[in-house]
Parts: structure tokens; C-alpha cells; sequence
């Protein structure tokens, strides 16, 4: 399985909040409506102080024992962890998760405002030639790249501050996937003994994510390409570099050439939302013949596989998705940031963005309100499995059941006065 790369994946994966490995989950991240940053965390400068520097600096030794028996050279142990420190302030990050999740929509706001769309077109119009050049070589459009840089890291204007390897070293040391981070930090000083960047140039998030488009090492050493041809990968510092690596990692992901990204689409009155899931997939002609058409007008995408997804319920927008949606789920496993990347990238290259209303008035739900929800469900029989606060697909079908039994649109979206119901 490939690994996930953005920060908002990583933040999920080391706070342990929302899945495991590759989000373990190619299913837990999906279920939550947004991502808890939209951003790098940038390093406050505050404190870089002592905190158990003995014990952290007995653990360096015996990581540098280790990593020179995996094949990492002495001199470029030496160069990189020689005087490497101990960050507090990356423990403090890790262990600070937020009780809510963003709404979708407010999540969408901020991803997909009209000052990143201005500037991606800019960045568009500034790196044409080499973002074509990358569609051309990987089948990924340019607005896509562009799109990703944008969500990533606001185009370069936020990718973190924090040393990478002094990042991960203190999550491997101290924080809660200790052996996640091992493994990063050594495909970290594997890139810098290949050359690619200079140790004091790895710069990225508090969790390890790199660069303008926020690989994490490991996924760096499996797909980072030299876009410039310099005999380097550097994401940091070489937009065509930056934009390769990014398009070879969709490719890879299995990414469509010729296809969108996406429909926005109107459901048919009474629409069966049981079928709204990433898992039912059907051909678009399927699609078509239950009622389904695009806002647009004209015909759906000829997707072989489609799914129908309402991200807000039957309040919210509707979306036919195909391949290349669930190859940006491979980049960060969240629905929400797929949509911020394909309706971001239709706005910079000149397309309509998302039409519909979202539900505004609703509140989300914490994640104890989740669990909550949870437990008041299995207790009225509807069996949605263990109350972890995840709203997955065990959770919508319990709710739907729910909804049903009360007269109500059955169509899975978790809201405070649901709940209400639920407890009364």
C-alpha cells in the first residue's frame, strides 16, 4: 500500500485520532467531513529547550548505532544528527488535537477561497510551461498539480518551518507512533545521503511532511522525481521538481488520463442514499438511468466505476466521483480534501466551481457527540459496532436506519439534532 503524503494526513496518522498507517485507514479518514488543519503548523520559536536531554541524547546514540547498521554512512550520520535537538514544542503539537472537526464547508472556505484561486492561476500562469510538460509526461493536468500545491502549503507560502529530522527524532523518542517516525527519519537520512537535499535544508511540518506539496520521507525515496534534470529531487526549492513528483505520485495512485476528477450532479426525488458511498461503485450509465445528472446539463463522465457521494446529506451538493478522485484519496484519505483539490483545480483552470448550497445551520458533532451518537444508536439496536467516535460507514447505516424509522430522509448525515433525538 502506498503511503499517504499531505500534513493533514499526518497529523490524523501520529495523533493516532483517525487511523493508522496510510491512515490505516484508507477507511477512518474518510470518515470525518474534514481535515483538523488545513495547514502546516508553523514552529512558534517557542520552547526548544532542555527536556530530558540526557535520556533523548542516550536514544540518539543508540538510533546511530542502529542507522549505521541499516548502511547509512558515518558521514552522513555525522552530518545529520550531530547537534540535533530536541523539540518540546513538536510533543506539544502531537498531543494537542482538536475535540471538533471542521464542516466541510467551512473546511472548503478556506481551501478553496477566492484568494487561492487568484493565486493559482497566477502560479498556473507563471509555471505553464513546466506544469505541461508534467501533464504531458504523467497524464495529470496542470490544474491539479496546482491545486495540490495550493491545499498543501498555500503554494509554498506554508510548508513548515521545523527540521525535519529533528521533527521526527523527537516524535521517534517521545511521541505516540514512535516506530512510524523510526522508519521516517531513516528514509530521511537515506535522502540525505543520496544527495537530494542538504540536512539543513530538509525543512517541513512538526509530523514530517516535506516541501511544497508535503511528502513524508519515505514517500519522497518511493516517488520524488527530478523534474529539472540537475540530478536532484528537491521539493523544496525546484518547482518543476515539485510538480513532477506530485504527478508521478497520482500516476502511480492510478490516476486517469482523459477523465475528470469529478460531477457535480442532481439526485432524483427519492433517491435511495444507502448507495451514497465510496464503496458502491457502478458504471455511469447506471447512474444515468436511476435519474442522476450532472448541474450542468449534458451527460455524466463515462466512468467505468462511479460513486455517488452527498458529503453533507441530502441538504448538501451531490457528486458523481470516478478513478481520479479516489487517486487523490490516495494522496490524503479525506473526502473533503479531494474536494477542496478537484473544485480548486476547476477554478483555476477556468470551470464552475461547486453550485450547490451546503447545510449551514447545522452544527457538527464533536467527537465525543460522535461516540455518543453511537452508543444511543446500538443501545435502540441499530448495531453500528464499536462507539469510536469515527464517522464511518457502520455509523451512517445505524443513522439511516434511524432516520427511516422516524420519518426522515434517510440519507446518513450526523447532526446535533439527530443526536437530540437519538437521547431523547
Amino acid at each position: 500500500m502506498k503511503r499517504t503524503l499531505s500534513l493533514s494526513l499526518v497529523l490524523a496518522l501520529l495523533a493516532g485520532c483517525q487511523g493508522g498507517p496510510a491512515r490505516q485507514a484508507n477507511a477512518a479518514a474518510d470518515e470525518a467531513t474534514a481535515e483538523a488543519a488545513a495547514a502546516p503548523a508553523n514552529d512558534t520559536g517557542s520552547a526548544v529547550a532542555p527536556t530530558p536531554p540526557g535520556d533523548f541524547a542516550v536514544w540518539l546514540a543508540s538510533f546511530r548505532r542502529q542507522a549505521r547498521d541499516q548502511g547509512i554512512a558515518p558521514a552522513t550520520l555525522a552530518r545529520a544528527l550531530d547537534g540535533l535537538r530536541y523539540r518540546p514544542r513538536v510533543i506539544e503539537l502531537d498531543r494537542s488535537q482538536p475535540e471538533f472537526v471542521r464542516p466541510i464547508w467551512e473546511y472548503l472556505d478556506s481551501a478553496v477561497s477566492a484568494a487561492r484561486v487568484t493565486n493559482g492561476r497566477e502560479r498556473l500562469a507563471e509555471h505553464r510551461a513546466t506544469a505541461r510538460e508534467m501533464e504531458r509526461r504523467y497524464g495529470v493536468p496542470a490544474e491539479i498539480l496546482v491545486a495540490i500545491w495550493g491545499v498543501e502549503s498555500n503554494y509554498g507560502g506554508n510548508f513548515g518551518d521545523f527540521s525535519t529530522l529533528e521533527a521526527l527524532a523527537t516524535l521517534a523518542f517521545e511521541g505516540r507512533r514512535r516506530d512510524f517516525a523510526r522508519d521516517e527519519l531513516l528514509a530521511a537520512l537515506r535522502i540525505i545521503e543520496t544527495g537530494d537535499i542538504a540536512p539543513e535544508r530538509m525543512i517541513g511540518s512538526w509530523a514530517g511532511a516535506m516541501g511544497h506539496t508535503q511528502f513524508l520521507p519515505s514517500s519522497f525515496m518511493a516517488y520524488a522525481e527530478d523534474g529539472d534534470g540537475d540530478g536532484r529531487r528537491d521539493i523544496w526549492g525546484s518547482i518543476p521538481d515539485v510538480l513532477a513528483s506530485t504527478a508521478n505520485y497520482l500516476a502511480e495512485a492510478g490516476w486517469q488520463a482523459g477523465e475528470p476528477w469529478g460531477v457535480e450532479v442532481r439526485l432524483p426525488p427519492g433517491f435511495d442514499y444507502a448507495q451514497a458511498e465510496l464503496a458502491t461503485r457502478r458504471p455511469s450509465r447506471e447512474w444515468a438511468a436511476q435519474g442522476v445528472s450532472p448541474v450542468g446539463g449534458g451527460e455524466l463522465p463515462a466512468f467505468a466505476a462511479a460513486s455517488v457521494i452527498t458529503p453533507a446529506g441530502a441538504r448538501g451538493p451531490a457528486f458523481l466521483v470516478g478513478p481520479n478522485f479516489r487517486a487523490i484519496l490516495r494522496y490524503n484519505n479525506a473526502t473533503s480534501y479531494a474536494l477542496a483539490v478537484g473544485s480548486l483545480a476547476d477554478e483555476i483552470a477556468g470551470r464552475e466551481g461547486i453550485v450547490g448550497g451546503w447545510p449551514r445551520d447545522e452544527q457538527p458533532l464533536a467527537r465525543g457527540q460522535v461516540r455518543e451518537m453511537q452508543r444511543a444508536l446500538n443501545a435502540r439496536g441499530y448495531e453500528v459496532g464499536q462507539a469510536d467516535g469515527i464517522l464511518g460507514p457502520n455509523t451512517r447505516r445505524g443513522l439511516r436506519a434511524f432516520q427511516r424509522d422516524i420519518g426522515e430522509t434517510p440519507d446518513g448525515f450526523a447532526t446535533r439534532r439527530l443526536l437530540e433525538r437519538l437521547t431523547q
